[in-house]
């Protein structure tokens, strides 16, 4: 699995995120602590997995000295949740909202540990699906995922995350929080650089896609939102140059699939088979020209997931970010096989 955990610099924040060694934490095989390095928005650390793990975000968990707020859609990791234990029996404030909806079963036992060692722990609303996967320490730092933290799948799947320090951010992720904890209706803001679902991040999405003049990179875990679909095979008819990888274990998607390359884009599937499930929700848009942008987050291509659930994700211009999983999302096409319909 490969994992960025950038610390983004972004217009107006103040960037100094350090994730220093912690006794108590075991490193996988193989692991070790990222290193920063300077885009045009500031500095950022980048990780890749399988070769580095989850460390870093237990290295993150372990930073906190006031508070920790995390929404999860599923959580079974013990080492994440002995973090959060061990934070809390610290004198931290740990509260945890976790997936009702479609995760329950899975969730239970991190509900019931976690609610008997000191960790506020509630049900996500009923009746809809809570998919976003966010840590927020202290009410400073907020690191959004494309993965959820469930160890079985850590070394098989490819996820991306980014720490933002952006206060409007930060303050916008901590609203929402705070009313989801609460279960009270809020219509949330987007801060300087998020996606929200349900309120707005099909808008987004599409626009992000739709402003493209060159190339779109992209990965995702599903293709069933027909207005997505319609605007990458829109993006490839104009001249740019569209590249989508999936896995494909299923066949779930083989309309979309023959759509879009009907359309002119490039798109090349993982059985499934490989050693990299694509899980990660990652768009890139002119990669190493002026203007690039990025979006990272927990919003699959279906209409579920961008008008229904509960979801979030960033939209950034960091060169660091932006370069590194370009890079990544690169080698992952070059890897699978071209789709043949």
């Amino acid at each position: 699995m490969v994992v960025v955990i950038a610390a983004l610099g972004l217009a107006g924040c103040r960037l100094d995120v350090s994730l220093p060694s912690r006794s108590g934490t075991t490193a996988p095989s193989g692991s070790s602590a990222p290193s920063g390095s300077t885009g045009a928005g500031g500095s950022a650390v980048v990780i890749t997995e399988p070769d580095q793990g989850y460390t870093p975000v237990y290295h993150l968990i372990g930073t906190a000295t006031r508070s920790i707020d995390l929404t999860m859609y599923e959580l079974v990791d013990t080492t994440a949740e002995q973090d959060l234990a061990a934070a809390a029996a610290k004198g931290v404030k740990v509260r945890v909202i976790l997936d009702q909806n479609l995760e329950k079963s899975s969730n239970t036992a991190a509900f019931d540990f976690l609610n008997g060692h000191g960790v506020s722990t509630v049900w996500a609303q009923s009746g809809r699906t809570t998919h976003q996967k966010t840590i927020t320490i202290d009410g400073t730092t907020s690191l959004i995922m494309t993965g959820n933290l469930t160890s079985r799948y850590y070394s098989t799947t490819r996820d991306f995350g980014v720490i933002d320090t952006d206060a409007a951010d930060v303050s916008a992720i901590e609203a929402v929080f705070n009313a989801d904890f609460a279960n009270t209706p809020i219509t949330p803001k987007d801060g300087d650089d998020l996606v929200w679902s349900p309120t707005d991040s099909q808008t987004q999405l599409l626009a992000l896609i739709n402003g493209a003049t060159a190339s779109l990179d992209v990965e995702n875990e599903e293709m069933g939102d027909g207005d997505i679909v319609s605007a990458l095979e829109n993006a490839a008819r104009r001249g740019v140059d569209v590249d989508v990888t999936m896995t494909n274990s299923d066949n779930d998607y083989a309309s979309e699939f023959d759509a879009l390359t009907t359309a002119g884009v490039h798109v090349a599937t993982d059985t499934g088979e490989k050693p990299i499930y694509v899980h990660a929700k990652v768009i890139v848009a002119d990669a190493g020209r002026s203007g690039a942008k990025i979006y990272v987050g927990s919003e699959n291509f279906s209409s579920t997931s961008l008008n229904h659930n509960r979801e979030l994700g960033i939209i950034t211009t960091n060169q660091s970010v932006l370069n590194t999983i370009a890079s990544t999302l690169t080698a992952d096409a070059k890897q699978a096989a071209a789709w043949s319909g």
